[in-house]
């Protein structure tokens, strides 16, 4: 089938739209030289370009961005998933694929955090399935050649263009898909392009019409692209992203941190104002000549900020960082400094992140089940297992949980039930090892039992019938 330099360059209209904000949100979320490039500093009104490139070059990125995705990403894989293969647990290469997802040595765990971390970026994610094409006469032969279906990420930007169709049932499915899959060095794109029925591998280099150079019928029947979102948006195929606010603030924050630097550069290097006549320089140590007759109006000065300024700008960073925090419901977790919050507020703000938490969770179960499927059609088996998440996340802040319990087991109370319960409390807070706080527990059920009465009160009793004896 022949196509036309149009057909292959072709891109769906929510591609164009937010092609840039993608763009956007990967800069934001790398940082450093990365953002540099993007050149979100604000220009000064007749600033030329050298005093703006040096501008730039000075102005530090304080990463806010990667530090909420990461902190996401630590409570999300903290605990492994479960999977339950169901009928494809005997499945001769699904050990492989689980140690070795993308054949690029990337275990099928370590594939998943990758394709969140996108997903969180930039809303959501393409997973495609593919199967080498390699002719075999056994399975044998294919175990032994480890030919096997393998998963590879694609994000956002080179998905140029997609469709859904409606099933007689209600669902939607992809009925045609086209990712750029690598420019090469000389400037030629090479394009795949996915229908139910065949593949397509397009080559396209300058305005000339592309070049079919491969082409294969679809083995499964179904596009083998799953699309994990971080969270749905009210595009089909588009996903929001945890960035969505947080991006314009860091870049508040990083437009002010380029004032701090200007500030603190004035305010130590006071320009020098005199006439063209006067012979002066502004060095330490610099030695001003002047004519002797210079009326004294015109007597060189130096010109210096007090750099009152400086405490505002800092107020309102750290204003725009607690707003970061509220948004991502962080504050609990991301704060460099004492604050005193009642317990109601941390609860509230720990429920709000746990929420967040888990609908990340629910997407990656849905996600990795139509995953396996599309496995599954590839090794003609089938996928009726179920895969589970965490629901809830452990959100704690253990340093005010062990003042906490520690006055608590000084009220002592009298109840044993209620000290082994506190212990257990005290334990969580401290270890951080499932399989030794198992024992930790079985220890303190298994204790001995506190007496009904303590050391001192049989002293005390006995203390008592001398008395009556009396």
């Amino acid at each position: 089938m022949a196509y036309t330099r149009d057909e292959a360059l072709d891109t769906h209209k929510d591609y164009d739209e937010t092609v840039n904000l993608w763009e956007y949100y990967i800069r934001s979320y790398n940082g450093g030289y990365d953002y540099t490039l993007g050149q979100y500093l604000n220009r000064y009104n007749l600033e030329l370009d050298n005093e703006f490139n040096q501008r730039l070059s000075n102005t530090p990125c304080d990463n806010h961005c990667k530090n909420i995705i990461q902190i996401y990403s630590s409570f999300l894989f903290r605990v492994k998933p479960s999977r339950d293969f169901g009928s494809m647990a005997d499945e001769p290469s699904l050990e492989a694929f689980l140690a070795d997802a993308d054949l690029e040595g990337n275990s099928f765990n370590n594939v998943i955090k990758q394709a969140q971390n996108y997903a969180s970026i930039y809303g959501h994610v393409f997973m495609i399935l593919d199967k080498p094409a390699v002719q075999t006469r056994t399975r044998a032969e294919e175990l032994d050649q480890d030919i096997r279906p393998y998963v590879s990420i694609v994000t956002p930007e080179n998905v140029l263009d997609w469709n859904f169709k409606r099933e007689p049932n209600g669902k939607y499915v992809l009925d045609y898909l086209k990712i750029r899959e690598e420019v090469d060095k000389h400037g030629g794109t090479y394009l795949k392009m996915w229908t139910p029925e065949r593949i397509d591998t397009l080559y396209q280099k300058d305005r000339l019409d592309p070049q079919v150079i491969d082409t294969a019928d679809n083995q499964i029947g179904k596009i083998p692209a799953v699309i994990l979102y971080n969270s749905k948006s009210h595009k089909r195929g588009i996903g929001q992203s945890d960035l969505t606010d947080i991006a314009d603030i860091q870049k508040a924050i990083y437009n002010e941190y380029s004032e701090i630097e200007q500030l603190i550069r004035l305010t130590n290097h006071p320009s020098l104002v005199k006439t063209p006549s006067v012979n002066a320089s502004a060095g330490a140590g610099a030695v001003i000549e002047m004519p002797e007759e210079i009326d004294s109006n015109l007597k060189p000065y130096l010109l210096q900020p007090s750099g009152q300024n400086l405490t505002s700008i800092m107020e309102s960073i750290n204003n725009k960082v607690e707003s970061i925090n509220r948004i991502a419901h962080t504050g609990a977790v991301r704060t460099t400094k004492q604050q005193v919050s009642s317990g109601i507020a941390l609860q509230t703000e720990f429920e709000l992140l746990n929420a967040r938490l888990s609908e990340k969770a629910d997407n990656l179960e849905i996600a990795e089940e139509q995953l396996f499927r599309c496995y599954a059609m590839f090794q003609n088996t089938k996928f009726d297992g179920e895969i589970n998440y965490p629901d809830t996340f452990n959100i704690r802040d253990y340093a005010s949980d062990l003042i906490y319990f520690q006055q608590a087991k000084a009220m002592n109370i009298g109840s044993p039930t209620f000290e082994k319960e506190v212990d257990k409390e005290i334990a969580r807070a401290v270890v951080d090892d499932d399989e030794k706080l198992n024992q930790i527990f079985e220890e303190i059920e298994t204790k001995s039992e506190v007496g009904e009465f303590t050391q001192d009160e049989p002293q005390q009793e006995d203390q008592e019938v001398e008395q009556e004896q009396i």
